[in-house]
């Protein structure tokens, strides 16, 4: 037998084939699935890009349990440390017992094995090796013994080998039969899966007893019961249940195609910690019916996206580019716009009263969200409490078409269809726009007025050029506006969740019927944009702007600046400050933001001294639209009138109560006359409307 032995040992060196080095070898390995990295290259999410097998990440030896290199070493190739690639003493054992007995033997080490995972020659067929492929596998296997150390040799074959049905390497392996790491596998753990090389597809029953028989080898005092409940649970474990995923869509857009990893922009902790606050509140708004959310948070310099979850629900729909009506998030590029052109200041006196346009479509009456009037009010106080009603009358004062035109130069590409299409509830956000798209624009604001595109893969300096869209003096007191607590208090309250410890600058927004509300707003260092509703489009049970993605928008800013200060941007040039003060006393003096050449020491109403009595809403032959969204019994029609002083309301003959400059009315379908009659019963003003189907009205 051992002349055998010597003979083949002989025709094998014969047969020599150039075997490929360790770097190469794992150069040309392949995860089955591309790895998505954030700034820092910490792993945070992958995509599935081979669908034959399942391969983890390369494992280095030392992050294998010794547990594991023993029992491969004791089930598939005992005299590994001795032999220099061929057994010998193995091999003229098996081709005697080949020769003699019914029952093939094989001789193969692990270098061998290993040799032929390396060289597609050396692989076996379907009729198995010829004696040519035996013989230049052990005459690799000898090539590699002389050009690798063990180690390398035992890593490659151990990151290479098949276990079972799609699980290709130890990493593979560990983690979809037992849930772990190869570093963490335990004795009957590495028993298991050395019982399983020489035959991957065995049954339970027979990689129990073989993986018994191996550990009880190793060491007498093994329990097989343990053994085989371990075998019973792997087996049934989903093997291809892919990892838990952070950022998918980022991953879906970026790995398609992708070899090995792809670098972010993303930052990991940032990215987890915003998902984890979105969830939470999602949680604590089910019951308003809110099922889903969305979030982008930029780097205002850089314009790298820090954190994307473009999904905080149970869905494959991105959230960050789906397209939504923005809501009242449009109004600062309104303001802003009007300022540039010179027609209003931040202390401008604005008319909140009612409005009625004539479109084609019929009447254009818009309302604020608590369906109230403020009178005359600030641009400061319009902007920063939201008031709807003048923020139409700003987009009649700048146009419908330059207003469109500004919010494309901002980058909204998506309001694809002519000015004409959206009407004058664009002033009320009526456009579809991404929750992407209006960060973009408000991380335009954050700069000074100065645009550039946002990435998730990091970029040379050079390529983060910006484009000036708005002016940086009017850009500035906008930013202003948004910052200041007081100025929203008319609306919101001094208390808020819109009030940060630091410097922010915010705007909320929710459309058409409370089916999408909006929270965007910037820092010194970070622009952060929230979107909470339902994908379907309904509608949201009474969730307002500072309810609904206020909260998410607030904690994740808190977040971003924990130990990260944020300062209010300085007064570019030409800017000056000067206080005012109203005349009649509309709003208190108060020091003022102006461009200089534009700044009022006072700010006079004319003609509020006294006014003629009058009906300002409804309008003669107005419709009024009953919504029907509102649940039956709470909608209401607010009258308004001028000079109502000593006077009373009257509606279809039956008297209201005393004059006052509002009454909130609970409409009922039909014609009707409403009228101001004096104390004698004569009517002083009076107006003929109509109620009918279901409006469309804007809320902030």
């Amino acid at each position: 037998m051992r002349g055998l032995a010597a003979l083949l040992v002989l025709a094998f060196a014969a047969q020599a084939h150039a075997v490929p080095t360790p770097e190469q070898v794992r150069a040309a390995y392949r995860a089955s699935d591309a790895q998505l990295l954030d700034r820092h290259g910490v792993p945070i999410d992958s995509l599935r890009t081979d669908m034959a097998v399942r391969r983890a990440p390369w494992v280095g030896l030392a992050d294998i349990s010794p547990a594991m290199r023993l029992a491969l070493v004791h089930a598939e190739d005992r005299r590994f440390m001795q032999h220099d690639g061929v057994d010998v003493g193995a091999l003229g054992k098996a081709a005697w017992d080949n020769l003699l007995r019914t029952r093939a033997r094989g001789a193969s080490t692990i270098t061998m094995q290993l040799a032929a995972m390396v060289d597609e020659r050396l692989r076996a067929g379907a009729g198995g090796r010829s004696w040519g492929q035996k013989w230049d596998q052990a005459s690799a296997a000898r090539e590699l013994e002389t050009g690798w150390s063990k180690a390398q040799i035992m890593e490659a074959y151990l990151n290479l080998v098949p276990f079972r049905g799609e699980l290709q390497g130890i990493g593979a392996a560990s983690q979809g039969l037992f849930g772990k790491a190869p570093s963490g596998l335990n004795q009957a753990e590495a028993a298991i899966l050395a019982s399983l090389l020489r035959a991957p597809s065995a049954a339970p029953r027979v990689v129990a007893q073989r993986a018994c028989a191996l550990a009880r080898e190793i060491n007498p005092a093994a329990k097989c019961a343990g053994i085989e409940w371990d075998v019973a649970a792997a087996f049934s474990r989903p093997s291809a249940s892919a990892p838990q995923t952070q950022a998918p869509q980022v991953a879906q857009r970026l790995l398609k195609g992708a070899a090995r990893q792809v670098r972010s922009t993303l930052d990991a902790g940032i990215q987890r910690d915003a998902a984890d606050t979105l969830r939470a509140h999602l949680a604590a708004l089910r019951e308003r019916n809110v099922t889903q959310g969305a979030l982008v948070a930029i780097d205002n310099q850089s314009g790298e996206i820090v954190a994307y979850v473009a999904n905080g629900g149970a869905s494959e729909v991105d959230g960050v580019l789906a397209l939504r009506q923005a809501g009242s998030t449009l109004k600062p590029f309104l303001y802003q716009l009007a300022m540039e052109r010179g027609w209003i200041t931040a202390a401008s006196p604005q008319d909140d009263s009612p409005l009625e346009i004539a479109t084609a479509a019929g009447p254009y009456v818009p309302q604020n969200y608590d369906r109230q009037f403020k009178g005359w009010v600030s641009t400061r106080t319009s902007l920063a409490s939201s008031l709807n009603v003048p923020a139409v009358r700003m987009l009649q004062l700048t146009g419908l078409e330059r207003f469109h035109a500004r919010l494309r130069a901002l980058g909204m590409a998506s309001l694809s269809e002519p000015a004409e299409f959206y009407g004058y509830s664009l002033a009320l956000g009526s456009g579809d726009v991404s929750l992407l798209e209006l960060a973009n624009a408000y991380r335009t604001l954050a700069n000074g007025g100065l645009h550039g595109s946002v990435t998730l893969q990091p970029r040379a300096a050079q390529a983060q050029a910006k484009t000036r869209v708005l002016d940086a003096k009017t850009a500035f007191i906008v930013g202003d506006i948004l910052s200041d607590r007081a100025a929203r208090s008319l609306t919101f309250g001094l208390r808020n969740e819109l009030a940060t410890a630091f410097w922010s600058a915010v705007k909320t927004g929710t459309s058409k019927d409370m089916r999408d509300n909006w929270c965007v707003g910037y820092s010194e260092k970070y622009t952060v944009a929230v979107w909470v509703g339902n994908f379907d489009g309904s509608p949201m049970w009474d969730v307002s702007g500072v309810t609904g993605a206020a909260p998410v928008w607030r904690d994740v800013m808190e977040r971003l600046h924990r130990a990260l200060p944020s300062r209010a941007p300085a007064a570019p040039p030409g800017l000056v400050q000067q206080t005012v003060s109203y005349q009649p006393a509309l709003e208190a003096a108060r020091r003022e933001w102006f461009v200089r050449g534009s700044e009022s020491a006072q700010v006079t109403l004319v003609g509020s001294e006294k006014r003629q009595a009058a009906i300002l809403y409804p309008g003669q032959a107005g419709v009024i639209a009953l919504d029907p969204d509102i649940p039956a019994g709470r909608e209401r029609v607010v009258f308004r009138a001028q000079g109502a002083h000593g006077l009373s309301w009257r509606l279809d003959g039956v008297a209201l109560g005393a004059g006052s400059a509002s009454h909130a009315w609970q409409p009922v379908a039909g014609e009707h006359e409403l009228a101001l009659v004096d104390a004698g019963n004569k009517v002083v003003a009076a107006t003929r409307f109509s109620v009918r189907g279901a409006a469309a009205s804007m809320r902030h």
